[in-house]
């Protein structure tokens, strides 16, 4: 099973199987603004959600944290353009 972790001194969320890091989606921060600038999921783990659970972590962390979300990545771009309900904490 795999599971989604905020790690927020290293910036990111990750994901791991078991001890096994595989897959994150990294910030960079300011006091009010989020920036996902990097998601990668290892290949053998591709097609099952995972970089998707990745970007709803940041998002659920944003939500918490009180800031805005600039989803520069192109895979996090994608997602807030696919789910209207990021609209909250996409930066304008």
């Amino acid at each position: 099973m795999v599971n989604i972790v905020f790690e927020t001194e290293k910036n990111r969320a990750a994901a791991y199987d078991g001890q096994q890091n595989i897959g994150e989606s990294t910030i960079s921060k300011s006091a009010s603004l989020w920036i996902i600038d990097h998601t990668l999921v290892d290949e053998g783990y591709g097609g099952q959600g995972i970089a998707g659970r990745l970007v709803a972590e940041i998002v659920n962390q944003a939500r918490i944290a009180g800031v805005k979300i600039i989803p520069l990545c192109p895979f996090a771009k994608r997602e807030f353009e696919k789910k209207i309900e990021y609209a909250d904490v996409l930066a304008k």
